[in-house]
């Protein structure tokens, strides 16, 4: 682990969004849009209530980076969580230099020539299917540090409102099958992984393990560990923590050698981040739209995979409020469009809008199709808002060698 400066927790319960001091802010800020803002504060808050989780449930929590990854917030992160998981070779780096703690990689396949580095970092290292074990089965076991192997199971549980984050779904490529452990040989393996949840609550994570005990639950005697996945909405307020402890406490004591793992990822980031874009153009056809700098497919892209509205600072749905806009971003992709709002008053060309909860699976998702501009990423901390990184020509230009 690395050394961390300790950071003040605030008091009180998890506070409402701070999306309109964050506005106030940014706007003295003189900061350019497009631009991510981070809510230290807000972190703190999340950070607190996994860490009280932690030591009440007896449960281990990591920061899944692909939802939420920004070194800038690793060092608060790392006071509250015991370490990271990755999806691949270039995230297990990333947790190994900057975060410390433990360091879970997951990869529907691995190859050849990422696993000595992967072996050098990795604490645990989960595979999709019997195959990959069995090709890096003896380079892992030999290794001089050697991870904790484990299997990633397939409880055939389906729990995600959107087929496209559905990893139990019929013809799915995540997961080992019960009926293909029957007669194979797992030795070595110490560990078993599912992941089948997305933004859900305590009442999911029962079923699922529910699940997981029928199909899986004659080999857990012999495993070491459980990695619960991700996709526990554990920071907001509709969860409820004390029906968690009660699962958690049950299963624990059915598996007395299994240390539990959970690895949320919205969780550590919920209600702690904004996206804030400039109205840079109105057009009229059959309705007014306002263009934005702020772009669905390469900023948040979620809102057209998902898809989903986004929550927007002061606006309301369509007709609601006097004044309906379509908010459409800068690339030549017809469906680049964030959705229809409406406003108070009409929109000018200028004006700053604000998007709320916009921290996790937005920063890891961006892309620079058309060349548009990757959002700058600042922190609010003591009512100011601080610039971390901000991008430009460079940074589109390289990755296209």
């Amino acid at each position: 682990m690395h050394d961390t400066v300790p950071l003040p927790i605030p008091s009180g319960p998890c506070a409402e969004p701070s999306s309109l001091r964050i506005a106030q802010a940014f706007r003295e800020s003189g900061l350019d849009t497009p631009c991510f803002v981070f809510d230290q504060d807000r972190f703190h808050q999340n950070g607190a209530i996994l860490r009280g989780i932690q030591d009440r449930c007896q449960v281990e929590i990591l920061l899944a980076q692909k939802a939420f990854s920004s070194q800038s917030l690793y060092p608060l992160l790392r006071q509250y969580l015991s370490g990271t998981t990755s999806s691949g070779l270039h995230e297990a780096l990333h947790a190994h230099r900057h975060f410390g703690g433990e360091v879970h990689v997951f990869a529907p396949a691995y190859k050849d020539r990422e696993m000595d580095e992967l072996l050098r970092i990795a604490d645990h290292l989960v595979f999709n299917s019997l195959g990959q074990w069995q090709r890096f089965r003896e380079k892992v076991l030999t290794a001089p540090r050697r991870p904790s192997p484990g299997l990633r199971v397939n409880p055939e549980y389906s729990a995600a409102a959107a087929a496209l984050y559905d990893p139990c779904a019929a013809g799915s490529r995540f997961g080992v099958l019960a009926s293909a452990l029957e007669g194979s040989d797992l030795s070595g393996i110490e560990g078993l992984h599912f992941h089948v949840l997305c933004e859900k609550f305590h009442d999911a994570l029962e079923q699922a393990l529910g699940a997981v005990e029928d199909r899986f639950g004659k080999w857990l005697p012999a495993m070491k560990w459980l990695n619960m996945g991700g996709g526990h909405l554990l920071t907001s307020p509709k969860y409820d923590l004390d029906h968690l402890h009660k699962v958690l406490s049950s299963f624990a004591k059915r598996h007395p050698n299994l240390k539990l793992y959970l690895e949320p990822g919205e969780a550590v980031a919920y209600q702690a981040g904004c996206l804030i874009g400039t109205v840079q153009d109105i057009v009229e056809n059959g309705m007014s739209i306002a263009i934005l700098d702020l772009s669905a497919t390469c900023h948040m892209p979620d809102v057209l995979e998902m898809p989903y509205r986004p929550p927007l600072l002061g606006a309301g749905e369509p007709g609601e409020k006097p004044f309906t806009y379509r908010l459409g971003g800068p690339t030549c992709l017809a469906g680049d469009v964030i959705g229809d709002f409406s406003f108070d008053k009409p929109l000018q060309i200028g004006d700053q809008l604000v998007f709320e909860d916009q921290a996790y699976y937005t920063v890891v998702k961006t892309t620079t199709f058309n060349g548009v501009n990757l959002p700058s990423l600042a922190l609010y901390r003591d009512q100011r808002v601080e610039l971390i990184k901000e991008f430009g020509y460079e940074d589109f230009a390289e990755r296209l060698g």
